[in-house]
């Protein structure tokens, strides 16, 4: 056995250590570029995730801000008037939406604030709708109708007000000489307030089976993409607000609202047609503003007028 000088031993084991060490180096440089990797992927994850929830946010208050564009054509006051063959009023007419609108002398102001889901809404139409459908037909009066959205929480989240308001919106721009039969139309398929309402299928439906709608396309469209429907809610935050056209009220009620040449009619319990009668022949000062009395609807017990109005915004 051939015994190896001890400094060769020594230098041997030293060589050894300076292999491992180096080793050990360069793993541990190795590990620092792979944890450099690392943090910096995540570092780059989290900066798009970041840029992409800043860009959801921005697009998000964007669209919370966008102006709702102009309403229709016919309701530059947020409500349509319609004057003698049931027809619009034109600004360029002698009667327009304002609080100080008159089409002639004798002639009758009359101003609805309605819901399409509100119930009273539909009682007071029940018991009057024909009655003021006379009066202006003849050119005894005016009627400006202003729908709103104020119950768009009670309909299971389907915002059936809104829809509904939206719907009335698109025939006073693309067929308002039919607006009054589709006003009569929506309440005699009005929903009971609490239900889901008619889907857009059927409030369609409901509309374009109006007979005389023009325009059915632009109808049945500007129902789909709820064209109006921003409007409409500007328009319900403004009347809730207190800003309501036609009227010297500084609070709104409710729906409906009842207004005879700017006078609040007091709805009675239950509705009737007789006392109406009364209180727009009272209004008007003179028995002569009156067509010739059409029969009475006979009267239906009343429900609870709708409350407080508490409109609730709808982004598309």
């Amino acid at each position: 056995m051939t015994n190896r000088p001890e400094g060769d031993a020594r230098a041997a084991r030293n060589e050894r250590r300076e292999a491992a060490r180096q080793r050990a180096q360069r793993h541990r440089t190795q590990q620092k570029r792979r944890q450099r990797g690392t943090r910096l992927g995540l570092q780059i994850g989290l900066g798009v995730v970041l840029l992409a929830a800043a860009t959801i946010v921005t697009l998000v208050l964007v669209d919370s801000v966008k102006p709702a564009g102009p309403g229709p054509s016919t309701m530059s006051q947020g409500g349509i008037t319609l004057g003698e063959g049931l027809k619009p009023v034109t600004a360029s007419s002698s009667a327009t939406p304002s609080a100080s609108a008159t089409a002639g002398a004798g002639t009758v102001r009359i101003t609805l604030y309605v819901d399409y889901l509100c119930p009273t809404c539909g009682e007071f139409e029940q018991a009057n709708g024909d009655y003021i459908e006379s009066l202006v037909d003849s050119g005894a009066a005016t009627v400006d109708i202003h729908p709103l959205a104020i119950l768009s929480n009670r309909s299971q989240g389907t915002k059936y007000s809104l829809r509904a308001a939206n719907a009335a919106a698109c025939v006073a721009e693309h067929s308002p000489d039919q607006f009054y039969a589709v006003n009569k139309a929506l309440y005699a398929e009005q929903p009971e307030q609490g239900t889901p309402g008619l889907t857009d299928a059927q409030l369609t439906k409901v509309v374009t089976g109006v007979s005389g709608l023009q325009d059915r396309r632009a109808v049945t469209s500007c129902i789909a993409d709820q064209d109006y429907s921003k409007w409409v809610d500007e328009q319900t935050t403004a009347v809730s607000g207190g800003d309501i056209p036609g009227s010297s009220l500084s609070e709104f009620p409710g729906t409906p609202l009842v207004l005879v040449n700017g006078q609040q009619y007091e709805l009675t319990s239950p509705i009737t047609n007789d006392d109406f009668r009364t209180f727009v022949v009272t209004a008007a000062g003179a028995t002569e503003a009156t067509p010739t009395p059409t029969p009475t609807p006979s009267a239906t017990p009343s429900r609870t007028r709708s409350a407080t109005p508490t409109p609730t915004p709808t982004k598309r």
